[in-house]
């Protein structure tokens, strides 16, 4: 495992790059969720754990956008757009992730 000295950057592709190896760092929920503390602040984790729990909701059942929003309170637009991401966008971040723990039958 090679170490990088951090250097002030403003480069976009620098700065996400960087960002995915830490994230990348964590062993187990405990360490992502202290990462994620210090990383974040409350509402932005609320936020991803909001979006996370819209594309599992999306993938491995068949509620529908509606039944989604009156069930979690998330907003029609984060839903929409969770959706694109999850079944149109190239990127695939959504699908891989729930994949990886064994979600995703419902489509």
């Amino acid at each position: 495992m090679s170490l990088s000295t951090a250097t002030p950057s403003r480069d976009h592709a620098t700065l996400v790059d960087d960002l995915c190896r830490a994230l990348l760092t964590p062993r187990d929920e405990r360490e992502m969720a202290g990462l994620l503390v210090d990383l974040c602040t409350p509402a932005e984790i609320r936020t991803l754990a909001e979006r996370w729990h819209v594309a599992r909701l999306l993938a491995e059942t068949k509620l529908s956008y509606r039944e989604i929003h009156d069930a979690t309170g998330a907003s029609t637009t984060t839903i929409v757009r969770v959706a694109r991401f999850l079944k149109q966008e190239p990127n695939k971040g959504y699908r891989r992730a729930i994949e990886s723990i064994g979600g995703g039958d419902a489509d």
